[in-house]
């Protein structure tokens, strides 16, 4: 995890510019470096790292003997870069795993680069001999990528929009600032003055394609057809994969771990390949919560049974009120269940800076999306739309929870890695039946199971028993590991808890917290004049309201970086927090 930022065709002073670089330098605490480029007098680079692997030659931007007229800029995890450089016989320079774009650009364009890359990225790639510029970014947008571009060719690059909002150009009062779409690559002419002008922009990959790369990899081979046995053996065999790549490191690892399926499924599966590896040090796991929180209950006892070295992280209503300023600035959006769920990532990946030396932080974002994992899918009117709805939800992660999940973490020099993303595991299920992957019942959810959690947690309103008499989302991927105890069984069943309230008491969650205070902050009249005020996305809420007030005090005019604002799907909502669904209440009345 790095910070990256370039112009090219500056018409201003680049000492001056550069210091919107100096934005994102929470982004590459361990060093910082800018650079202009050779024979342009108005283009330069500049680069904010976090040294996690190859700490003496990682500095960027890359440049290699053999190929000086390549400059790299990038910002992300090339996993398969080894097995590329041998495959391929190249001879590397640095042991950094980004110089393998330089290797595989020279060998076939950037179209075969960027599909043989299997992991998380975006990069800037200036190629002066042919007098090109390319941009790229990862399938699911997993590293962050933002642009501004003038009609007279100016082109600045960040890994964050506000590496950019404050540049200055004589052709525009006003820079406007755009993310870069994921699974894309564009390709723009560099001119002698140093203005670009774009060529084409590609869609490389889509996240139901097995991607090219798979051809080269190392993972044991998959049984065909669609049979229950055979699919839970592959998931499983992708799933192991999918955390071995991500050890790829020279810095510590560590793993959040809420207590739900999907963190604890990677936690547990991160210990157990850690152990093989011999790694001398303990896995450090992280869960965040108020007291008597039901997430941070099921995560000790998660901890317990793997055996890692955990640390419970307390805060109190009025210290996430209070950061809710920072998180949204750090965040770069306003919408509000990630404002929301932010707020405990945010602060927990403060401690985990400030307290420990873990620096490569795993994480279970991602599987929500894949799995059908939100509780509005038990609605879904048939197999066929819960799968676009899932592939919407794919598409949209740069929007919500992937930014959530690199903004908070990243926001305090942390790198996170998302194995339910891995390129290979994701579109295997994708690729299988429909009517597979929608929540059921099974042979597991039964009554006993659901007097098991409320033993467990002591407090019953907080687990949905709807679920447990209506089938269960994931189901299929709880059933892949029902033998495996590698987490408990009724961790393992343990069905969605509300958006961003695990943390929190049912009794005031932080979804009522948030309510009671946004009251105070916003009356009716503001609400009655929001539309005159915020026609674009107007919000129909306090809670929205107080949170866009914040977001343009901080970044005024760019209210189009969030296109919509998450919603749950197939019913009447006003509100995206699962604690106003009817699914989520006729639990609390069980």
């Amino acid at each position: 995890m790095c910070g990256i930022w370039a112009l090219f065709g500056s018409d201003d002073c680049l000492s001056v510019q550069c210091l919107s670089a100096m934005k994102i330098a929470h982004r590459g605490p361990d060093a910082f470096r800018f650079e202009n480029v050779n024979g342009y007098t108005n283009c330069c680079f500049g680069f904010h790292r976090l040294a996690v692997v190859d700490q003496l030659f990682g500095m960027q931007p890359i440049r290699v003997k053999k190929y000086p007229y390549l400059w790299l800029c990038y910002n992300g995890e090339i996993y398969n870069h080894k097995k590329m450089q041998h495959h391929f016989e190249f001879e590397y320079q640095t042991k950094v795993d980004g110089e393998i774009i330089l290797h595989l650009y020279d060998k076939g364009g950037i179209e075969q680069t960027v599909c043989m890359l299997d992991g998380v990225f975006a990069f800037i790639l200036l190629d002066t001999a042919n007098k090109k510029v390319f941009l790229g970014r990862d399938t699911y947008g997993v590293r962050p990528l933002f642009k501004a571009m003038t009609e007279d060719g100016f082109l600045a690059v960040c890994s964050e929009a506000k590496g950019l909002v404050n540049l200055k150009h004589s052709t525009t009062p006003f820079l406007k600032v755009e993310p870069f779409l994921p699974g894309h690559y564009e390709v723009l002419d560099l001119k002698p003055n140093g203005k670009v002008a774009s060529v084409e922009m590609v869609k490389y990959h889509h996240c139901r394609d097995e991607p090219l790369h798979a051809l080269y990899d190392n993972v044991e081979k998959l049984f065909p057809g669609f049979e229950l046995e055979t699919v839970k053996n592959n998931l499983r065999i992708l799933f192991d994969n999918a955390i071995k790549k991500r050890l790829m490191t020279d810095r510590r690892i560590g793993c959040l771990l809420s207590g739900g399926l999907d963190s604890s499924l990677v936690a547990a599966t991160l210990l157990k390949q850690l152990k093989e590896a011999q790694v001398q040090y303990p896995l450090q796991t992280f869960a965040i919560g108020m007291e008597d929180s039901t997430d941070l209950l099921a995560a000790r006892k998660v901890a317990n049974h793997i055996g890692s070295e955990h640390h419970e992280v307390l805060f109190n209503s009025e210290e996430g009120i209070q950061v809710l300023d920072e998180v949204i600035f750090s965040l770069e959006t306003y919408d509000i269940t990630t404002v929301r769920a932010s707020v405990g990532m945010y602060l927990v990946s403060k401690y985990i800076r400030k307290n420990t030396d873990s620096v490569v932080i795993f994480s279970g974002e991602g599987s929500d999306e894949l799995t059908q994992g939100y509780i509005y899918f038990h609605k879904a009117p048939s197999p066929e739309k819960a799968e676009e709805e899932s592939e919407r939800l794919l598409k949209e992660l740069y929007l919500f929870d992937v930014l959530r999940a690199d903004r908070t973490t990243a926001a305090h020099g942390l790198e996170l890695r998302v194995p339910f993303l891995d390129h290979r595991f994701s579109s295997y299920y994708l690729s299988l039946p429909p009517d597979m992957r929608t929540p059921k019942v099974g042979e597991s959810m039964h009554d006993e199971n659901c007097l098991l959690l409320f033993n467990v947690f002591g407090i019953f309103t907080a687990i949905p028993l709807f679920s447990c008499q209506n089938g269960i989302e994931k189901h299929l991927l709880r059933e892949t590991f029902e033998d495996s105890n590698l987490i408990p069984k009724d961790i393992l069943w343990r069905p969605k808890e509300a958006f961003s309230d695990g943390i929190t008491s049912v009794k005031n969650s932080w979804f009522r917290i948030l309510q009671e205070y946004v009251e105070h902050q916003v009356d009716d009249t503001m609400m009655a004049t929001a539309a005159q005020k915020f026609p674009f996305n107007t919000p129909k809420t306090k809670e929205g309201y107080y949170y866009r007030q914040i977001f343009e005090r901080h970044y005024p005019g760019r209210a189009d970086w969030l296109t919509h604002y998450w919603m749950p799907k197939w019913i009447n909502a006003t509100d995206p927090s699962a604690r106003t669904l009817a699914h989520y209440k006729s639990a609390a009345k069980a």
